[in-house]
């Protein structure tokens, strides 16, 4: 019989009658035949899958409104997994078959219930034989003392799920049994309905109501389509596997799932039929919240979600879109930031210049022919095109347009065989597809325990999953949200692998990693939560990577107390308030992440913190970029720190940072600022008393302080439930090698910078600590290159170009000592150098700016020596009022012929300053030809070569942790009237 004597719809209505042994015979009939039994996915499929009284909707109990893929496999997956508890027995090695269903034939089944052959279950299980089956009739069966399994035996309960219900307490003692659409209730001598120790047990459409079920390696257990209510829990001691699938767990007084210890090294028949079973079953996601970030709050810029593809994102923004869309261009013009000093005053030579019919472009200044040629100078390769003819970074008006994509799940694996081995792994507890809600924890794993989460949802806990006790946790593509306290714990050198979960909206920290736990955490979402998104304290080690940390209402990376993980490759964005903070004593390696768009810094270091923040893109803050608060270490090396509205470093002058090849462009304000925190009119917000705070870190709020006093709170009633000790803060771990790969300091070091395009100075100091200035260029900036305006210890400016900005080249306030040596002053609006402080002016190239080439004033002590200067239009040296010092050596050449300025001038009534063997050069107005001025021997500064004498003495290594103030974290802001900087997360 051919299928096309009738129509196809009339065949579907035929078939619908059948019964699903005649569905499976019609498949094997033709092609033809198959393929119209297999279009009846939606209709005989479902309904057959849906009235199985041993199965529930296949997406039980989290997601039963979505239908899965196909109900036909639905359905064989079901009737698959309800077959492997009797797959034991050395009678199938020879004939599986035959033996199978000649056992099959001699199975009896018998009745127990009023009127039938057993009125009771003991009574039943006393003459059943091995694979018998027993029916229950509804009733509520209870028996006074333990019952015993003795041989294999097959439980199910007649009619619907809750009609029986059985009052027991069972032990198993033979190898494998099966129970189905029961319901457990404890009798008055024990809450272990169900306990195994070597056997398989196989639980399906089961519900267990203020019950335990106790498994005991190497016993197996195998449930399906479970229901775990009123404190019910399931305790699994050294289990080698067991598969937990498609269960409810809710109503905990406890945790739902208990793994614990090891696991044994004997194992039972079931467990290569469970590996099996857990290798063969579909991978599973869930579709829960999985809340993409709102579009960027920066229409254009690098925010937002980016679906995963090719791993480098190209994105191509101006600066002066973003500064339009953002409402930001106001702030980088003239910004005051000091009430004695702003940089948009203009010098004196820029109101000549002007006055004088000048234009505002420095390339044109004077006429080319008497332009001394500076351009090859040591740092000239960062600012010449590049082959192709595109811009580098140091030269292009344009900020970058290139930021790194997280890499997918399986580039993860591919690099990285821990992970692979561990996802791979099936050992211990296997939980899939199971829903965990309102109660007080979800999976609890303890003493070398293992267990693999996939799949499933965690919500209304107050713990989703807490691993201790050196126990391996594998979670993947889990949903975990709405917790009270932190989503997942780590702790006691817990170990694993967590991937591709969607962790959201919990109360604390989404995860918080403690006491030596080193897990692998990739590819996850962690937003939205009430606290930091991960949580890095107390010797807590781990790999966060490729993670996409959102939306968080503080810190979206927080480490501190020793905290030491890796951080590479994520995107943290959006958060309310720093991106990655790194506090008392925290570490860290911080390599290639994208952190933008947060509203406080983008990277916030204090207290101790002592990171490694390498190669990083911190871009489209709200706040500063980094910010190195009060006793805040580290190497910053290698970042891009672009398009910020406030600053693009800030420093404050109790710290000790290394930045080294940073590159610090576009941001709103200054580019790198050094401030003093001891300034008086600060005392309040130092104490942490800044306006707003009550608005930071949660209500009834005093900050992140309150935010972290909290996380010891929590932390402190999990360790006890532990058993463990609080004072965890001091038992830290001594001092390893993270100083090892970094050059030792006792002065804060700014090293081969580029700080380009800012909107105010691109280096501001104001400090009261030494500084080391070597090798920067600060080129493009709108206001001065480098302004220093309080410095009573040494600051030293060595062998850096600082070129083509808006306002004077450096500019030193009274009071401060500077040391100026081999530097490259080229090209800027204003004056090359301002000096009114104390120090020297030693082997400089001043060429080429508007104003003065060095102009020293007020009471200065100074020393001028072998300078070597070109002024466009004003003098060479200028040296006003009772200046103190010597000014000899130093070599002066004419800039533009109608300039009528002497070179050399001195206030007449100066006797305090000596004049000796300065060379002056003038044009030869009898010559038409420009005079071959170069400048050689040496060639143009800054000099290719590194700086002599640039080391520094051993810095102690370690700051004290005042037990006093362990977990206060005070919040120290000494910032200025007007700073946008992140004082705490």
């Amino acid at each position: 019989m051919e299928v096309g004597s009738l129509p196809v719809e009339l065949w579907r209505v035929i078939l619908a009658y059948l019964p699903l042994p005649d569905l499976g015979r019609c498949c094997q009939v033709c092609r033809a035949w198959r393929e119209l039994v297999l279009s009846l996915d939606n209709t005989r499929w479902r309904q057959l899958c849906l009235g199985c009284p041993e199965c529930r909707h296949p997406n039980w109990p989290s997601q039963p409104h979505v239908e899965p893929p196909s109900w036909r496999e639905a359905l064989k997956e079901h009737a698959l997994a309800t077959r492997t508890w009797n797959q034991n027995g050395p009678e199938l090695q020879s004939s599986a078959c035959l033996l199978f269903f000649r056992r099959r034939k001699d199975r009896r089944v018998w009745h127990v219930g009023p009127g039938c052959e057993f009125e009771t279950l003991r009574g039943a299980l006393g003459v059943v034989g091995p694979y018998d089956r027993v029916v229950l009739h509804p009733g509520v069966y209870e028996e006074q003392a333990e019952v015993a399994l003795k041989v294999p035996v097959e439980l199910v309960g007649l009619g619907r799920l809750g009609e029986v219900a059985l009052l027991v307490c069972m032990e198993q003692q033979c190898p494998t049994a099966r129970l189905c659409n029961l319901v457990f209730m404890p009798p008055w001598f024990s809450t272990v309905v169900y306990k195994t120790s070597w056997g398989h047990v196989q639980l399906d459409n089961c519900n267990f109501e203020g019950a335990q079920l106790q498994v005991r390696g190497p016993g197996t257990c195998q449930a399906r389509f479970c229901s775990f209510s009123q404190g019910s829990s399931a305790h699994l001691l050294g289990v080698v596997l067991s598969l937990l699938d498609s269960c409810d767990f809710s109503g905990s007084d406890t945790a739902s799932v208990t793994v614990e210890g090891p696991p044994v090294s004997e194992r039972n028949w079931a467990c290569k039929h469970l590996a099996a079973l857990a290798r063969t079953l579909p991978s599973c996601s869930v579709s829960g919240n999985n809340d993409s970030p709102p579009r960027g709050r920066l229409a254009g810029s690098t925010g937002g979600h980016q679906p995963p593809g090719a791993n480098v994102k190209k994105e191509h923004v101006s600066i002066e879109d973003w500064q339009r869309r953002t409402g930001v261009d106001a702030v980088c013009q003239g910004t005051v930031i000091e009430d004695c000093w702003s940089d948009g005053d203009r010098s004196e030579g820029e109101e000549e210049n002007q006055d004088g019919g000048g234009t505002n472009n420095t390339k044109n200044q004077f006429t080319l022919d008497y332009k001394i040629p500076c351009d090859h100078h040591g740092l000239s390769h960062l600012l010449k095109p590049r082959p192709d003819g595109s811009l580098p970074l140091a030269s292009s008006p344009d900020p970058p347009s290139v930021t790194p994509e997280p890499l997918t799940f399986q580039q993860e694996l591919d690099r990285d065989p821990e992970a692979q081995m561990l996802a791979a792994s099936t050992l211990g507890c296997i939980l899939r597809r199971c829903l965990f809600r309102e109660g007080k924890g979800g999976v609890h794993l303890s003493n070398y325990g293992q267990a693999r989460l996939e799949g499933n949802v965690f919500r209304g806990l107050n713990y989703a999953v807490r691993c201790i006790q050196n126990s391996t946790i594998v979670m993947l593509r889990n949903d975990v949200c709405e917790c009270r306290a932190s989503g997942v714990f780590l702790r006691l050198s817990a170990q694993g692998l967590i991937a591709e979960n969607n962790i959201h909206s919990n109360g604390e920290a989404g995860l918080d990693i403690r006491k030596g736990a080193n897990p692998i955490i990739v590819c996850n979402k962690i937003h939205s939560g009430l606290r930091s998104g991960v949580v890095v304290l107390g010797n807590g080690k781990g790999s966060i990577r490729s993670n996409q940390i959102f939306n968080n209402k503080e810190a979206g990376v927080y480490i501190l107390f020793s905290g030491n993980p890796v951080v590479s490759g994520n995107h943290i964005f959006q958060g309310q308030a720093a991106g990655i903070a790194i506090n008392e004593n925290g570490r860290g390696i911080i390599t290639e992440n994208v952190i933008k768009e947060n509203q406080w810094g983008g990277v916030d270091i204090r207290r101790g913190g002592d990171p490694i923040l390498k190669n990083n893109y911190i871009c489209y803050g709200y706040s500063d970029g980094v910010v190195v608060g009060e006793r805040g270490r580290g190497l910053i090396e290698g970042n891009h720190v672009y398009c910020n509205k406030g600053c693009g470093v800030w420093v404050m002058s109790s710290s000790l940072p290394q930045l080294l090849g940073n590159y610090i462009t576009h941001n709103c304000m200054y580019g790198l600022a050094v401030f003093c925190r001891k300034d008086p009119e600060n005392i309040e917000a130092r104490d942490g008393n800044w306006p707003g705070q009550e608005g930071i870190g949660g209500e009834g709020g005093s900050g992140e302080r309150r935010g972290v006093e909290a996380e010891g709170r929590e932390g402190q009633e999990n360790l006890n439930e532990e058993g463990e000790l609080f004072a965890w803060e001091s038992d830290l771990d001594s001092e390893d090698e993270r100083h090892s790969s970094r050059r030792s300091i006792s002065v804060a070091l700014v090293e081969s910078n580029c700080m380009n395009y800012n909107g105010a100075v691109g280096l501001y100091v104001k400090s009261s600590e030494p500084l080391n200035v070597f090798a920067n260029l600060v080129n493009g900036n709108r206001g001065t290159g480098i302004a220093v305006l309080q410095s009573s210890q040494l600051t030293r400016l060595v062998t850096n170009c600082i070129l083509e900005n808006g306002r004077g080249g450096v500019t030193v306030e009274k009071d401060c000592r500077v040391e100026l040596r081999g530097n490259g002053i080229y090209k800027n609006s204003g004056h090359g150098v301002g000096f009114s402080g104390n120090g020297q002016i030693v082997e400089n190239d001043v060429v080429g700016n508007r104003g003065y080439g060095i102009q020293v004033s007020g009471g200065a002590d100074i020393k001028v020596m072998r300078n070597r200067v070109q002024p466009a239009q004003g003098c060479g040296i200028a040296v006003l009022g009772p200046v103190k010092g010597v000014v000899h050596d130093n070599l002066l050449f004419q800039g533009h012929p109608g300039n009528k300025k002497t070179l050399l001038h001195m206030d007449p009534g100066n006797e305090s300053c000596v004049l000796r063997n300065n060379s002056v050069l003038r044009h030869n107005n009898s010559c038409t030809s420009a005079p071959p001025w170069v400048l050689e021997n040496p060639p143009p500064r800054p000099l290719a070569s590194s700086p002599s004498g640039l080391s520094s003495s051993q810095y102690p290594s370690r700051l004290g942790i005042s037990m006093t103030t362990r977990i206060s974290a005070t919040v120290e802001s000494g910032c200025h009237s007007g700073s946008m900087f992140c004082s705490i997360l």
